[in-house]
C-alpha cells in the first residue's frame, strides 16, 4: 500500500528493513545516504520494543518520523496517526468476554478499528526545526508540548 501511494504522489520510497537491534544504526545511515527527508515507522511488536532508540536516533538525525501509536509521540516522536490502542484493548476484552460466555468464534464478526488518533509533539518539532501549521495542530486529537 505504501509503495503504491508513494508512486501515485511521485515520492521516492526506500524501504529499510530492521530485523535485529543491531540493524538500526545501519538503517539510519542508509536513510541518510539516500537523502531521506522523513521516516514512516511501521507498527510491529519488534519495532515497538525499539521505539525509544528509534525516536532518539530520528531526533539525532533531525528526521521527521510518523508512527502508528500516539504513545510514541508521548515518548518524544514527532507525529502519529493510527488506531487508539486503548480502544483496541477494550475491544479485545469485549471479544474475550463473548468467547468466555460461549459465543463461537465463527459466529463473531471481524471488526476494524473505529477510532483513529492524530497526535503531534510540538517540542520535538521545534527541536528538529519543523514548523507545524496551525491547521494541523487544530486537527490533532492530542498535542504534546
Amino acid at each position: 500500500m505504501t509503495e503504491i501511494a508513494a508512486r501515485a504522489k511521485n515520492i521516492q520510497l526506500h524501504v529499510l528493513k530492521v530485523q535485529h537491534r543491531d540493524d538500526l544504526a545501519e538503517a539510519f545511515e542508509a536513510a541518510r545516504k539516500a537523502g531521506a527527508q522523513a521516516l514512516n515507522i511501521f507498527a510491529s511488536p519488534f519495532l515497538s520494543s525499539l521505539s525509544g532508540e528509534i525516536i532518539g536516533i530520528a531526533a539525532a538525525h533531525r528526521l521527521p518520523a510518523i508512527y502508528q501509536w500516539k504513545e510514541n509521540v508521548e515518548s518524544g516522536g514527532l507525529v502519529s496517526y493510527g488506531p487508539s490502542l486503548v480502544q483496541l484493548w477494550r475491544q479485545a476484552g469485549i471479544i474475550a468476554a463473548k468467547l468466555l460466555k460461549g459465543t463461537k468464534p465463527a459466529d463473531m464478526p471481524v471488526e476494524q478499528p473505529t477510532k483513529f488518533e492524530l497526535a503531534v509533539n510540538t517540542r520535538t518539532a521545534k527541536a528538529i526545526g519543523i514548523n507545524l501549521s496551525p491547521s494541523l495542530l487544530v486537527r490533532a486529537d492530542e498535542v504534546v508540548d
